[in-house]
């Protein structure tokens, strides 16, 4: 598919997701009705304790695969931007943690998921929030505005990483550092087996895979890069969607378990 295609097949995913979530329903990715089928994925990311002073829907949208706001380890006063921010939940726990001297940027391209962050900061009373409309290939933030950039199982849904991740480092300041929850692939899936898990995985996914990633972020100009495993899907866990999708599960089983992870990815822009 065309970059311009994936584009419009992600924002539409997640404008349905939003539209769920605004009228009750569930933000889960997957044409079942329960919301066992995304459990493996999403559930048990944040702490009740985190959570519990949100609004109901800020968690409801959550279309995430990990917690990036408890592992970037945020300080006070700190400019914060997280590149696909949907419902708004990363960016409203971003904001306590840097407190009232700090900032919060959301950025979604998807008019459905920035109406339901509006709502939802509006809801929740935090004022050092903004959330901004654009494609997370081109930041609209100048150079060397931001501390942090954090992002929840995003960046794979990009049909040009390359750009992303000169985007982040463009508009990071020396000294700057990505602190990200991402889908990671360690070793080769045959690429018919990659699509299904992928489309379980996170609605539309394009998984980099561990050193490649590690490449990405080398070129793009970044240093002191680690990826840490989070949670490692099991091929258990996607025995019902790979099914469904007309895949022989048992079959497949050796080829994917334990291949796809959710991974904490964490590199720094050189301070000078």
């Amino acid at each position: 598919m065309s970059e311009e295609s994936i584009t419009q097949i992600v924002k539409a995913k997640y404008g349905q997701a939003a539209l769920r979530v605004a009228t009750g329903g569930s933000s889960c990715c997957g044409s079942a009705p329960a919301r066992s089928e995304c459990d493996p994925i999403t559930s048990n990311l944040y702490e009740a304790g985190e959570t519990a002073d949100l609004p109901a829907q800020a968690v409801a949208a959550s279309l995430g695969c990990g917690n990036p706001t408890a592992l970037a380890e945020l300080r006070r006063g700190e400019t914060v931007l997280d590149l696909g921010s949907g419902g708004g939940i990363d960016v409203l726990l971003s904001a306590k943690r840097v407190g009232p001297t700090g900032k919060a940027y959301g950025l979604d391209m998807t008019d459905e998921m920035l109406e339901l962050a509006r709502a939802n900061q509006r809801t929740a009373g935090v004022e050092n929030v903004e959330f901004l409309k654009g494609e997370i290939e081109a930041i609209p933030l100048p150079d060397s505005s931001v501390d942090v950039i954090i992002s929840n199982c995003v960046i794979n849904l990009s049909a040009d990483k390359d750009r992303v991740l000169a985007e982040a480092f463009r508009v990071l300041r020396p000294g700057g550092r990505v602190a990200v929850s991402d889908v990671v692939v360690r070793g080769t899936v045959p690429p018919a087996i990659r699509r299904s898990v992928e489309l379980w995985i996170g609605c539309v996914a394009g998984a980099l895979e561990e050193q490649e990633y590690r490449e990405k972020l080398a070129k793009a100009g970044f240093e002191a890069i680690d990826l840490e495993p989070t949670r490692v899907y099991h091929a258990e866990d996607a025995r019902d969607f790979v099914a469904g999708a007309g895949l022989d599960a048992e079959a497949i089983a050796p080829e994917v378990d334990g291949k796809f992870m959710s991974a904490f990815v964490r590199a720094r822009k050189p301070a000078g």
